[in-house]
């Protein structure tokens, strides 16, 4: 099976135009066997189908390196950034981000001790010294970061509402959906603004997705 993935993931890879190097291919399929080992006895994730896992994990928070890369680059941030992985589960898309983001320090955060724990296992076993995990509500949290992102955690407005305090003056939100989620811009506090709507192509998956990308009102 493993050969079949890896040639899906690098098919997927080609189809996002993602560069990786084969150190980067191996810790992402590394993972994934990670993620199935761990699902077997702690029930990490939903999807147990090795060719599932694929689609609708690693590749679909695959899609979104290219637009985070493009946005830490605009905001002058390439060479070392703080992002934040909200209801991480199990480090989707946080791991990935570190993997393929060697300058990005991302931290998971979810409420179940089990799956911070797994990042934390995930951080050691794929040596990725970039990568932290932490058994914590997100509201508690008290340092600040440039990203803060999510993959269907919550509403927009509850995502941005609990995490606000973590968020740096300039930072963004940057949160990962299916079909534009209208209703929920629709109800976003005043004080949070859209500034962004992207959507992405998932390689082998048919179905929507879309980033919506958020900041702080600035005070008027």
């Amino acid at each position: 099976m493993s050969g079949a993935s890896e040639q899906t993931l690098r098919q997927g890879l080609a189809t996002l135009g993602l560069q990786l190097s084969d150190v980067q291919v191996s810790q992402l399929l590394d993972y994934q066997d990670l993620i199935a080992k761990w699902t077997r006895v702690y029930n990490l994730t939903a999807v147990r189908d090795p060719a599932e896992m694929m689609t609708h994990h690693l590749l679909d928070s695959l899609a979104a390196i290219t637009p985070l890369m493009r946005h830490l680059q605009k905001a002058g941030l390439e060479q070392g950034s703080r992002l934040l992985d909200v209801g991480s589960g199990a480090g989707l898309p946080g791991v990935v981000i570190a993997i393929c983001c060697p300058n990005v320090a991302v931290t998971c955060v979810d409420t179940v001790a089990k799956k911070a724990a797994f990042i934390k296992q995930a951080a050691l076993a794929l040596k990725l010294p970039n990568l932290t995990g932490l058994h914590s509500r997100v509201e508690n949290i008290t340092e600040t970061f440039d990203v803060i992102c999510s993959r269907a955690f919550a509403s927009l407005p509850d995502f941005t509402n609990w995490s606000a305090a973590a968020l740096s003056s300039s930072g963004v939100w940057m949160a990962m959906k299916g079909k534009h989620p209208a209703d929920e811009v629709a109800t976003l506090p005043a004080t949070v603004e859209v500034f962004h709507v992207e959507q992405l192509n998932v390689p082998g998956l048919d179905a929507e997705r879309c980033i919506v990308w958020m900041r702080q009102k600035a005070d008027q």
